[in-house]
């Protein structure tokens, strides 16, 4: 990938993370080289790219304006059709993590190859934020934080491409994730194992070892559907138990 197409992509990120609208003005041309860590030439060229697409206009004495909004795939496309088959049939939520394997498992090894240094503090926040927050035992703030860590991975990857899969799958990541946090965090043991695997695909990102990041993302959802999967059928062999005990 050229220089200035990566530059176009993070320039699109930045739109879209400072909730740009049509008709602001981007920052100076030196703060913007600043945040992005590139030459002036180089982002001039990524520049040129935007506005010859019409997503930006430069105007002479004035600055490089939004004319338009990056596209990108809506919530409602993906992620409410998905959401409504989950309501319906629970067993749904066993695709969303076969697709998460798919989707992280390509995120975290790219991840580990072009993290900044910006991106493995905000990978390492987001864990600290979960454990944080299930010492208080607020289960909802953990998930989303559980969430986030995975989404700032996928940020690391600077692939637009999978970077957009996974925001406009946020909302349903995070619902899947307070699923299977309501059934494998109930024991001391399996939150320590969960830690340990976040810990795990944290530490291959930071070691750049993207073999071992795929391995680790990977390993730690399939025990995600392991653990819900023995739950799920512990708590019908109750139910089957107690039908049995009220004839």
């Amino acid at each position: 990938m050229k220089v200035s197409d990566k530059i176009v992509q993070n320039l699109k990120l930045l739109i879209e993370d400072n909730n740009m609208q049509v008709g602001d003005r981007l920052p100076a041309e030196r703060k913007l080289c600043e945040q992005l860590e590139v030459s002036r030439s180089s982002l001039r060229e990524a520049i040129q790219q935007l506005t010859s697409t019409g997503m930006l206009v430069s105007k002479v004495g004035a600055g490089t304006f939004l004319q338009q909004l990056p596209s990108h795939w809506s919530q409602h496309q993906i992620v409410e059709p998905l959401s409504g088959l989950i309501d319906e049939d629970p067993a749904y939520r066993f695709d969303v993590q076969e697709a998460r394997m798919v989707l992280e498992g390509g995120t975290a090894w790219y991840a580990a190859q072009r993290a900044t240094p910006q991106d493995l503090e905000n990978i390492r926040q987001c864990y600290d934020q979960i454990t944080y927050f299930q010492a208080l035992g607020d289960d909802h703030q953990a998930a989303i934080a559980d969430a986030k860590f995975h989404l700032a991975i996928a940020e690391a990857s600077h692939n637009l491409v999978l970077i957009q899969m996974m925001r406009s799958l946020f909302d349903l990541l995070q619902y899947n994730v307070v699923l299977g946090r309501r059934k494998v965090y109930t024991e001391a043991k399996r939150y320590d194992q969960l830690r340990d695997q976040h810990f795990q695909v944290m530490d291959a990102i930071e070691r750049q070892d993207a073999d071992a990041a795929r391995v680790a993302v990977c390993g730690h959802i399939e025990f995600v559907v392991q653990q819900v999967r023995m739950i799920d059928e512990e708590e019908a062999r109750r139910q089957r138990a107690s039908r049995l005990n009220r004839i």
